[in-house]
């Protein structure tokens, strides 16, 4: 297996850049294993890292690693970005990986904004540990977990860190209803295309427009209705 295309930074992972070398070096301390480099540079980016599902989401700079982590936020395509990044920077091989979850745990608004419980193209970091690739979710923070009544997501290094089917009360959280393949860099117009042909054309130039008058988004996902 060649691994080289999976530790190279790209324009949007852009794991050379001094912010994110300098980020991950805090991170993992005195570590040297990769394993627990891993699992030290996930909880770095679990939680310091807010989730922001109105991020705006139209161009490469909009995911690029160490806009992200100026920003302190992003959606889940972001901070798995993220993630791949730093981990690259330590020299853990990394892609992204991506699939359609239905959210049975959204807000009022969230789900009333994109019109659909589905999140196209849900984003998640893969790394490359003993001998195998292993997945990683760092997309919800823990206080956004606390709010939602789901156990955050923990990461050993060793299993797959993925999605719940259920919350703490025994309610449908998450489905994953189709898979679309590991990457070793961010499509961003296969996203866009791939929202416009389930969200609607029009719905998502809405949002495009939006961010350009605004300059940013000016919804507060935090104060939402939890359905």
């Amino acid at each position: 297996m060649n691994l080289k295309p999976y530790l190279l930074p790209t324009q949007i992972l852009d794991s050379d850049h001094p912010d994110i070398i300098s980020y991950a070096k805090e991170a993992v301390g005195d570590v040297k294993a990769p394993i627990d480099m891993a699992v030290k540079l996930y909880y770095a980016v679990r939680d310091p890292i807010w989730y922001d599902p109105y991020s705006p989401f139209y161009l490469p700079i909009h995911y690029q690693a160490s806009e992200v982590l100026k920003k302190r936020k992003g959606f889940c395509i972001n901070k798995a970005g993220l993630l791949c990044a730093l981990a690259r920077a330590c020299n853990i091989p990394s892609r992204i990986g991506f699939s359609t979850v239905r959210n049975h745990l959204s807000t009022r608004q969230l789900i009333e904004y994109i019109g659909s419980d589905l999140f196209v193209y849900h984003g998640y970091t893969e790394f490359y540990l003993e001998n195998k690739w292993v997945k990683a979710t760092p997309a919800f923070n823990a206080e956004l977990c606390i709010r939602h009544k789901v156990l955050p997501l923990e990461f050993d290094g060793r299993e797959d860190s993925v999605f719940q089917p259920y919350n703490s009360e025994n309610r449908k959280y998450m489905e994953y209803v189709e898979h679309h393949g590991e990457y070793g860099d961010i499509p961003v117009n296969e996203i866009v295309a791939a929202w416009k042909k389930v969200y609607g054309e029009e719905r998502v130039n809405r949002w495009i427009e939006t961010y350009e008058k605004a300059g940013a988004s000016t919804r507060n996902f935090y104060k939402e209705e939890v359905l």
